[in-house]
């Protein structure tokens, strides 16, 4: 922002000059409501071994870096040529390999590259291209100009992070942002959606393109899933796609769909269990075959990931020469790759003043050669002169910083930039804007942020008034084919759907009998009955609540506290580890929930799994809260899903649960009972929320008789056995007609109707009559019955549905199995 004499530079004087009438107050306030839209939007990265867990807040500066319309030409300039200089070096070691005949590179820079897919060699892929997607890291040196730190060829991530950057300073600056002529984000996100759907081999007019995703555990997991629902593309991972006739298809509930373009974020060795990394599974088996046939395009390239390091940075230069009869407009940061005798030499004579790189990778913390002691310094040594070609050094280059507000006020931090690049059929084209990076450290260009540390800012870029493509009118698109269904749903995010519903009913409910045992232990306790407060524990224990070990030797007034601490533990299978599942089946359906809907899962998940702590709320208030939050969520879903396929799964997870609660609650009230007096009425009641419709109805005490009915055989209780079985048998109706069929009924539709049947016809005098022999035995044991063929319709859809043991592709003359 200052320049050598301390005077604000020429493009930044607005943006000072306003930021510097803005008060202190005026300024938290706003660097609080970033945060809060942070947290809100759920931007995280995840870093592996944080105490934070795995989804750690994303770190913004609300302050952009910005950057001149004159010198972003420049920048644009040398991204451009370095983009396509490494192409063409990707191209030459896949193919011709004149680098290596020419002697511009060393043999065996190739050859002890991981990262060189030998199954790929000699393959040029159908797009005619091996880089569709480049990001480069610049830093600026003290005398102004540009260092470039390192490429990123693989799987270049950070476009989405820069366009989340851009939305959420634009709303914590919207003056600022809207005062100045900065460049848009969303033409190049428009350029990138266009690209895709032109690098289809099919070249038909709605290709099917998907982004493929290691999973929610992938350091990135959030960008694919905003860069997937902001493209509109299909989140899939390795096990939603199979190979057939060297074709690659999405497994989807109505069969397997050809897939024409892959939008790759995992890392290309893991990519094919069959011809590459025999041990992963996270890829696609023959998925190399049919990159190598053309029948798919994969972005980026398998095998581009060849220059995903520093080791061909000290030869640039003169590959540049040799390939573009150019010098690199801007150069790398000063570079020597070990696997050469001298350059070897001289690394290990300086090792004070460089850092040490993985030679052809990005993906682990280098080391900083000034910060080690004694015998860390001879295991480096040791390391290098073991392996030398595996590792490269830098130099340790002064870097510009830039102002940063911090809690304590504006200071100086370092600063790197990664920019993005995209091939198209006109040629490449950068994103003006970026994701800056920033530390106190001096070292930032040792650190990553995978180790946790520094945080990261919004990249403006002025125009001048002779760029006028941001306001140029987008191209028109191809027209809408209109479609009321969903046409890409893949079995897995089907099974997690289902599973969802679950866990939310599991949560509810578990909350309710826990909220029932505390408040019967506050009661008796209150009244003086210890006897009472330790029977209600036993009758909780029979309707199914999970208790701690050997509390029935436990003094009263510490039950409830004993409760509470194991339905916080998520160790112990109660509460809080029913919640850690809700979490991990959420953190798969990201780009598949509304954002409302997510916001509210992730509260009812927080409120679960911080159960325990002190946080000077009464049990009860938080019990309570977190039965809101689930009923918020029931809500959501109940009103803002289409229904489609997805909300009949998830809706079916939760009939299903709750269908098994009802039935192992009153079986576990019957279970031990000697007589109508001694069954826990009211507690029945009270666990399935209908304490009001009975007392409405009859006006009465409880009665067994009329307890079971209600909860029964009543189609009209949202809570009832029967209105559960009800909603199951249509939602098995609509599955089976988006399968589609012979006009026969399939097995879960036999399921539901045999269920339905024995609830219609259910004798409730006769079944709440205790038996001669003493007992409710014929309760139990219809109740039985119906539990063992509820569990059947879940194991049914399971097969039919989840793991895709009977579909068929229909227009394919063979079966296909995925």
């Amino acid at each position: 922002m200052m320049a050598e004499d301390g005077s604000v530079r020429a493009h930044w004087q607005a943006f000072a000059t306003s930021f510097a009438a803005l008060s202190p107050a005026d300024l938290a306030r706003r660097w609080e409501f970033g945060q809060t839209l942070l947290q809100e939007n759920g931007v995280t990265y995840n870093v592996y071994g944080d105490p934070a867990g795995l989804e750690r807040p994303w770190q913004l500066d609300p302050l952009p870096v910005i950057l001149s319309a004159g010198e972003w030409a420049g920048i644009e300039r040398a991204v451009i040529q370095r983009a396509s200089l490494l192409e063409a070096v990707i191209a030459d070691l896949y193919g011709q390999r004149r680098l290596i005949r020419e002697r511009l590179i060393p043999p065996s820079l190739l050859h002890a590259n991981p990262n060189f897919l030998r199954p790929l060699a000699g393959t040029r892929p159908p797009q005619g291209r091996f880089l569709d997607t480049y990001a480069v890291e610049l830093a600026r040196t003290p005398d102004g100009g540009w260092q470039v730190v390192a490429d990123r060829t693989e799987v270049p991530a950070g476009t989405g992070y820069a366009l989340e950057n851009r939305t959420i300073v634009s709303r914590v600056l919207p003056e600022f942002f809207r005062a100045m002529p900065v460049r848009r984000l969303g033409p190049f996100f428009d350029t990138m959606r266009a690209t895709l759907r032109a690098l289809s081999p099919r070249r038909n007019d709605d290709p099917r393109i998907v982004l493929m995703t290691p999973g929610p555990y992938n350091e990135t997991y959030f960008e694919h899933a905003f860069l997937a629902r902001h493209l509109g593309l299909t989140l899939v991972q390795g096990e939603d796609l199979t190979v057939r006739d060297n074709k690659v298809f999405l497994k989807t509930l109505t069969g397997l769909q050809q897939v024409d373009v892959i939008v790759r974020r995992t890392t290309g060795e893991w990519c094919d269990p069959l011809e590459l990394r025999g041990d992963s599974t996270l890829g696609v088996a023959g998925l190399v075959q049919a990159a190598r046939t053309g029948t798919v395009a994969v972005v980026n390239t398998l095998g581009s990931g060849l220059l995903d390091g520093s080791a061909i940075m000290p030869f640039l230069p003169g590959i540049a020469h040799a390939f573009l009869g150019q010098d690199l407009l801007f150069p790398s940061v000063p570079s020597w790759w070990c696997g050469q005798d001298a350059e070897r030499e001289t690394v290990l004579d300086n090792l004070e003043r460089l850092v040490l790189r993985p030679a052809f990778h990005n993906r682990t913390r280098p080391v900083v050669g000034a910060g080690l002691d004694t015998p860390q310094r001879q295991d480096l040594i040791a390391a290098i002169r073991t392996r030398p070609w595996d590792w490269v050094a830098q130099e340790m280059a002064a870097i510009s910083t830039v102002p940063v507000w911090t809690e304590g006020g504006l200071e100086s931090q370092h600063m790197v930039i990664r920019l993005f690049a995209m091939a198209t059929e006109d040629g490449w084209t950068v994103m003006p804007g970026g994701l800056a990076r920033v530390s106190p450290a001096r070292d930032l260009l040792a650190a990553r942020l995978q180790s946790g540390g520094g945080g990261s800012k919004d990249v403006w870029v002025l125009s001048d008034a002779a760029t006028t493509a941001q306001t140029a009118p987008r191209a028109a698109a191809a027209p809408v084919r209109l479609t009321r269904g969903n046409r890409d749903l893949p079995s897995r995010v089907a099974d997690n759907m289902f599973w969802l519903g679950r866990y939310v009913e599991r949560c509810e409910i578990m909350t309710r009998k826990l909220r029932a045992a505390v408040s019967q232990i506050e009661e008796a306790l209150d009244q003086g009955d210890e006897a009472r407060a330790a029977y209600g524990v036993r009758v909780m224990g029979k309707l199914g609540l999970s208790l701690p070990a050997g509390i029935e030797r436990m003094k009263p007034h510490k039950l409830g506290g004993a409760l509470m601490a194991h339905h916080g533990d998520q160790d112990t299978g109660g509460l809080a580890s029913t919640g850690e599942r809700l979490g991990r089946v959420v953190a798969h359906l990201r780009d598949r929930l509304s954002v409302d809907t997510w916001r509210a899962l992730q509260q009812l998940r927080d409120r679960i799994v911080k159960l325990d702590r002190e946080d000077g709320r009464g049990v009860a208030a938080k019990l309570n809260t977190i039965i809101l939050t689930g009923e918020a969520v029931s809500g959501l879903a109940m009103e803002n899903m289409t229904r489609g396929p997805l909300w009949l799964f998830l809706d079916t997870g939760r009939r299903v649960e709750r269908a098994i609660t009802v039935v192992d609650t009153m079986a576990g009230a019957l279970s031990w009972a000697d007589g109508e007096d001694e069954v826990p009425l009211d507690l029945l009641l009270d666990i399935s929320d209908s304490t009001m419709t009975y007392r409405s109805r009859y006006l009465a005490a409880p009665r067994l008789a009329g307890v079971m009915d209600l909860l029964l055989a009543d189609e009209t209780n949202p809570r009832s056995l029967a209105f559960q079985l009800e909603a199951l048998s249509d939602h098995m109706d609509r599955l089976a007609a988006l399968a589609g069929g012979d006009g026969f009924l399939r097995p879960e539709q036999r399921q539901m109707t045999v269920l339905c049947g024995i609830v219609r016809t259910l004798d409730i005098p006769v079944l709440s009559s205790f038996d001669i022999d003493g007992g409710y035995h014929d309760a139990e044991r219809l109740l039985e019955n119906i539990r063992s063929r509820l569990w059947g319709v879940s194991e049914t859809l399971t097969r039919q549905y989840f793991t895709h043991a009977q579909w068929r592709l229909p227009t394919a003359s063979l079966d296909y199995l995925p």
